[in-house]
């Protein structure tokens, strides 16, 4: 064949192959790699997918609802979504897809976000396949439990980084929608398309409209809501085999605790002896060694305490340092005997002698070294739900030997009427603190939190929680006056957090609210989604200082929140106070 006849022929070929790709938006052929999900425990499996045509179906949806992943979806196809913020904001959606056939390669990309004032690019947005772990049910609440004994079942829950995914036929695959508006943003009316692809399937479009308000929320360091959500460092070695404390477990901890800054965390969790509490997976493992010489004096190595401080304050943590603990919840305290080179564990109780001649050294010490770095403002002595009795005992000792220290303590036993002076208290949701109290600490430079545990089922971020939880629960601590919120924990996680959420005592998700290798869940970003409300409202209420009308609209709105037993559906309650925020926003 003459050679022009050839390079004619592949010329054509490689125009129809363009043209058909170009049709059908075929991207690059690429695997799509990830660990397997757990089998769906439920009768779900048993759901009827007949009358669900062939192909991939895709369609924008709530937020507010999680999808089984077994179950075929009966819902209206929605092509457009509106989402609105300030500059600064990030905003949130939810597309959901599902199939009766195995599905490779399924793809979801933005377009830039265009108005008639401007362009932002598309890398402002994100796409995140949620992916399905177990849970189980809220009741009893705290208490051991057996995983037989209670319902389990499959939930949505963490964002993957995956590029791409191969959805399982006769399954439902959410993907989380994040757009970050830029500061700098030129308010206006942006739409972007969403565009979904998969190997051998037609591409599907989807309008993505973002109103963005002429308001800026300032960036997460310079937040006023008091966020502490407590952090668990040997979780993050054991789940990424590192080392501990070595220069490669630093380096993994960056993004997983960079996303906790960015959500405007305030305070870094520090220990200063044996594991605080005994109770998770993962031990707490000591940061601070503590060596007793032969002559009975004490040194104390602050290597691994400081480099842990310092790594947190770099990635903006710096409002304070809790350091757990002086009363543990195994009361005891272990140490180095410098002629054996053993460690020593001994029961150290408050209001006893060793009690006190050990701490003793340890605080006089941990002040002065606490001075040298300019940390000593800002360090409080830390306790976890201690009785009447220990408090006693402990802050006597305290306020004997170290009143320079601040005390942090989550209180369920009303310990700020007797203790006035503690810098930090966070009480149980289920013991409102009066708001003449709070206004008293408020102004005495004083932080006051509520904090949710196993104990309450409403609002909780378990894995079990409706997602609208996490709002409602910073609307709450704005209507009630409080400075923010506390919940242990960020990521004390189970042995396999990827899949199995459920724990040996509480409710499945307690302990922990991310996943490893830095993936969000939708629990968090709803719990973020609150934040930034509350920010909002603040910075609302300051504008309208000189505006009576708009300002009782808002603390109005704010008010009915002022209870964790709503009387109403408490999502039409969100919903609607979120339509007077974006309308005084505007």
């Amino acid at each position: 064949m003459n050679k022009h006849v050839i390079l004619r022929v592949s010329l054509i070929c490689m125009l129809s192959f363009c043209l058909f790709a170009a049709c059908n938006n075929e991207r690059p052929k690429m695997e799509c790699p990830t660990f397997t999900e757990l089998p769906d425990p439920t009768a779900d499996t048993l759901s009827d997918w007949s009358n669900i045509p062939a192909g991939l179906h895709a369609s924008l949806v709530s937020i507010d609802v999680k999808y089984r992943k077994s179950v075929a979806p009966q819902i209206e196809t929605v092509k457009m979504t509106s989402l609105t913020g300030w500059k600064g904001e990030r905003v949130s959606g939810q597309l959901l897809l599902w199939t009766a056939e195995d599905i490779k390669q399924a793809e979801c990309t933005f377009s830039d976000f265009v108005s008639p004032s401007g362009k932002l690019p598309a890398d402002i947005a994100s796409t995140r396949f949620v992916r399905y772990v177990i849970t189980d049910i809220f009741e009893p609440g705290c208490g051991y439990r057996k995983p037989e004994d209670f319902p389990s079942s499959l939930v949505p829950d963490m964002l993957d980084n995956l590029d791409c995914f191969d959805i399982s036929a006769k399954t439902v695959r959410p993907v989380w929608l994040t757009i970050n508006i830029p500061s700098d943003a030129t308010p206006g009316v942006y739409k972007s398309e969403l565009t979904v692809t998969a190997r051998g399937q037609k591409a599907q479009t989807f309008e993505v409209e973002l109103n963005v308000q002429n308001k800026t929320l300032p960036p997460a360091t310079e937040w006023q809501y008091h966020l502490d959500l407590w952090q668990h460092p040997a979780a993050v070695a054991r789940t990424q085999n590192l080392e501990l404390w070595s220069d490669a477990h630093f380096e993994a901890m960056k993004p997983l605790y960079r996303m906790l800054a960015d959500a405007g965390q305030k305070v870094i969790t520090a220990t200063v002896n044996k594991d605080p509490w005994v109770q998770t997976f993962d031990k707490y493992e000591d940061m601070i060694t503590w060596t007793k010489n032969t002559d009975g004096t004490w040194v104390y190595d602050y290597t691994i305490f400081d480099k842990w401080v310092e790594f947190m304050m770099d990635l903006g943590i710096n409002k304070m340092i809790n350091c757990y603990s002086v009363i543990p919840w195994k009361s005891g305290i272990h140490y180095k005997d410098a002629s054996t080179k053993e460690m020593v564990d001994v029961e150290v109780i408050p209001g006893t002698k060793v009690f006190e001649e050990m701490w003793t050294p340890f605080l006089k010490d941990f002040k002065k070294h606490l001075e040298e770095k300019g940390w000593l403002q800002i360090t409080n002595i830390a306790m976890d739900e201690r009785g009447p009795k220990e408090m006693k005992l402990t802050m006597d000792f305290l306020h004997k030997v170290a009143p320079e220290l601040g005390v942090s303590l989550a209180d369920n036993h009303k310990s700020y009427k007797e203790y006035p002076y503690i810098r930090d208290m966070s009480v149980s949701a289920n013991a409102k603190v009066d708001s003449t109290d709070i206004q008293f600490r408020r102004e005495k430079g004083l932080t006051t939190t509520y904090y949710v545990c196993c104990s309450d089922k409403f609002p909780n971020m378990f894995t079990c929680s409706e997602l609208p939880e996490g709002v409602y629960a910073a609307w709450y601590c704005m209507a009630a006056g409080y400075d923010g919120f506390l919940r242990w924990a960020y990521n004390s996680w189970v042995e396999n957090p990827l899949t199995d959420s459920r724990f040996v005592t509480w409710p499945a998700g307690d302990t922990y609210i991310v996943y490893p290798e830095a993936r969000s869940s939708m629990r968090f970003e709803r719990l973020i989604e609150g934040i930034q409300d509350a920010e909002k409202i603040r910075l609302l209420r300051k504008e309208f200082a000189n505006n009576p009308d708009k300002l009782k609209t808002l603390d109005d709105e704010v008010a009915k929140f002022n209870t964790i037993e709503p009387a109403r559906s408490y999502v039409d309650m969100i919903h609607q106070a979120k339509e007077v925020l974006n309308r005084l926003s505007e």
